[in-house]
């Protein structure tokens, strides 16, 4: 699929398979093409080339409404002069479902969403989560074939946020209803889909399970993007040491870090002799030692954030910044010189003129 707006192109040449029963997530930064790729998968934009198909059937003509698609906005999108109750109710009031069946449907809806108190309630007399759970039974109350949610607590405080995503990831499994989720939030992400489809620029990156994506990042985008704080991305390039064995020479402080005999062998494989990489390390697999450790880097402390569970420590290496992720028991002193280390079995290389991973 592609959809342009003139000469700018939101999405380009979108090939995405969701499955049955699924909870994706589209992730990426603002206007990487996330909502429009929703809309378009709603009917609300026609893409400009490729097409929608839902159930087996092209759909890409069809308007919203003859989608049986759901759609729950950011901003709720409530009817302000009605109830929760009609507000809910509004999907099949339209369909002209016979009252009967339409109070059976609700009240399914109201005690799922546990909002049986505030259903005589207008939405300006609401909470910001009680809005939330309106705009979701309004949605669920129709049994639609997808779901289509964009950031729809993205307007909440954290601790509402927390909240929601742990219900709407519960009522999902509940339903087990087909769902397509967009947000600019990676822990949203990672803590909900099933699978996580990273865009940026109306790319399609990458897509996987979370841990996936997590632990094997295809390119630099997804590295920086994905994890809080980010990998860890250190210039180098291969080179042989006196001992005859493969190393990389590090830009930071012009070191020569050993390797393990697989990443010797990989790095003969797959690059050539004194081709520039990225090496790239998690903060949870970077290990900060005070004192000598073999196979480590010089490293100065830079300053330390304490994240109350644990501490996120800034070290200085050259001109480059690399973050460690420690016990909250340990305690450093700004400027302070260390050895940093690496857990070799989890390291990624990218090639630093594409960005793509070497090791996919």
């Amino acid at each position: 699929m592609v959809k342009k707006f003139g000469d700018f192109t939101a999405v380009k040449e979108l090939d995405l398979t969701i499955h049955d029963g699924e909870f994706l997530v589209l992730l990426g930064p603002s206007g990487c093409g996330k909502t429009t790729t929703l809309r378009c998968i709603s009917g609300l934009e026609i893409p400009t080339s490729g097409s929608i198909i839902l159930d087996g059937v092209d759909v890409t003509d069809r308007r919203a409404s003859q989608r049986d698609i759901a759609f729950v906005f950011q901003l709720y999108a409530l009817y302000p002069h009605l109830t929760a109750y009609k507000n809910i109710a509004f999907p099949l009031k339209a369909q002209h479902v016979p009252k009967e069946e339409m109070d059976k449907e609700v009240d399914r809806v109201v005690k799922m969403l546990r909002i049986e108190h505030i259903l005589d309630r207008k939405p300006k007399h609401l909470s910001g989560g009680d809005m939330q759970r309106v705009a979701l039974g309004r949605a669920l109350v129709r049994h639609p074939k997808v779901f289509l949610l964009d950031e729809p607590i993205g307007t909440l405080d954290a601790a509402f946020r927390e909240e929601m995503r742990t219900e709407l990831k519960a009522l999902h499994v509940d339903i087990n209803a087909t769902s397509v989720y967009v947000t600019h939030d990676q822990e949203e992400a990672m803590s909900m889909g099933d699978r996580i489809a990273v865009m940026n620029a109306g790319v399609l990156q990458q897509i996987g399970e979370p841990h996936e994506v997590y632990a094997n990042p295809v390119n630099l985008f997804v590295a920086r993007f994905i994890g809080s704080p980010g990998m860890n991305l250190l210039a180098c390039k291969p080179e042989t040491g006196e001992n005859g064995q493969l190393g990389l020479r590090m830009r930071g402080n012009n070191e020569l870090l050993e390797l393990p005999g697989t990443l010797q062998q990989l790095l003969k494989e797959k690059v050539e002799r004194d081709h520039s990489l990225v090496l790239g390390v998690r903060p949870e697999d970077t290990t900060v030692h005070t004192a000598e450790q073999e196979h480590s880097l010089a490293a100065e402390v830079y300053v330390t954030e304490k994240m109350g569970s644990y501490h996120i420590v800034d070290l200085s290496y050259g001109e480059e910044i690399v973050r460690a992720r420690t016990s909250a028991y340990v305690d450093m002193e700004i400027g302070q010189n260390v050895r940093m280390s690496f857990d070799m079995g989890r390291v990624r290389f990218f090639d630093s003129e594409s960005g793509q991973s070497i090791m996919n």
